[in-house]
């Protein structure tokens, strides 16, 4: 009798502990759980944003693209004295026959390359909510966002003028929302080692060097000839040469530096830059190609400082991109 009552009370012990255990995990799995919805997690509000600015950006980029009237082009002259020629037609009928045409493989580039890949990524991120997705997703946010500032501030006025408004407004919160709700220790620990620091410290160095080499001389020059650069035209400023080395450039090092502290929002940074580089590689072949079509020929110093410097660039962004993709844990 004795020993059945021993028996008893081990087995109900043994069921208090199996019993103790099982709540514990399960309190442990929902802490995981709620830890992940509140720290990493987009949220339902910001992820119908991203998905409003998909929309926006297409409406956009397509006007550009297929948005056509009758007009013809026409030469004016600036308040410099040089005289140029008007685009005349679709969208961009009130800016610069040399412009439009980039403008608009800008529009195609963004509509048929980076608004696939944000509604990929999307879907990737509702499926797996994991931190690859989320970095996804904030970077091809990142690149419409250097879109929105572009023909925000860089193209002429015309009808879509709160469109470009909304843009502007919707990439630049959803960008600082998105990167709000990661978790930079998350996403550091989530990059198995060993990385290449050396190759992506030479790339991010590279970058930004040509990024100003790129651009600076053709500032230098006018500033040596007491004017305003040659195609200005009849533009206030121009907005490229302001993002690139302005934006663009120093962000590269502040990346090498975050990434030298083993910072997790060096790695944020870094996807966002490599996107970047990659998008532009695409676009500007596809800009050159408008140009080409519009009847503009590009000399060839220009082709080879710029266009093939910048492809280049391109093609070592999607190959760190894939490292850093396969360095990273779900």
């Amino acid at each position: 009798m004795r020993q059945e009552t021993a028996q008893f009370k081990s087995n109900a012990k043994v069921e208090e502990i199996k019993s103790h255990t099982h709540t514990s995990g399960t309190a442990v799995t929902a802490q995981r759980t709620d830890y992940l919805a509140n720290r990493t997690g987009f949220g339902k509000v910001l992820s119908w944003l991203f998905y409003l600015l998909l929309l926006t950006t297409i409406a956009v980029s397509g006007a550009g693209v297929f948005y056509e009237t009758s007009g013809e082009p026409f030469v004016v002259t600036n308040v410099y004295g040089d005289s140029f020629r008007i685009y005349g037609n679709g969208i961009y009928k009130n800016d610069s026959f040399f412009r439009a045409p980039i403008f608009r493989g800008t529009d195609f580039t963004i509509l048929f390359l980076v608004c696939p890949l944000l509604l990929i990524a999307l879907f990737w991120y509702r499926k797996q909510k994991s931190i690859s997705a989320q970095l996804q997703v904030i970077s091809l946010t990142g690149v419409i966002t250097y879109y929105a500032v572009s023909v925000a501030f860089g193209v002429m006025y015309n009808n879509l003028h709160l469109l470009y408004t909304l843009l502007l407004s919707l990439s630049a919160f959803c960008l600082a929302a998105g990167i709000k709700q990661l978790d930079a220790g998350a996403v550091a620990k989530s990059v198995k080692m060993p990385w290449p620091f050396i190759g992506i410290a030479v790339f991010l160095a590279f970058t930004g060097i040509a990024l100003l080499v790129a651009w600076l001389p053709d500032i230098l020059a006018a500033l040596s000839a007491g004017r305003a650069p040659l195609l200005i035209e009849h533009y206030t400023t121009e907005i490229t040469y302001v993002l690139d080395m302005g934006l663009i450039a120093p962000a590269c090092f502040l990346c090498l530096y975050l990434l030298k502290k083993k910072s997790g929002w060096g790695y944020v940074l870094l996807d966002l830059l490599l996107t970047l580089c990659l998008v532009m590689g695409v676009m500007l072949p596809v800009q050159t190609l408008f140009q080409w079509q519009a009847g503009i020929a590009l000399p060839i110093a220009v082709l080879l400082t710029k266009m093939i410097s910048f492809c280049l660039l391109a093609v070592f962004a999607a190959y760190f991109k894939s490292r850093l993709w396969k360095s990273m844990r779900s």
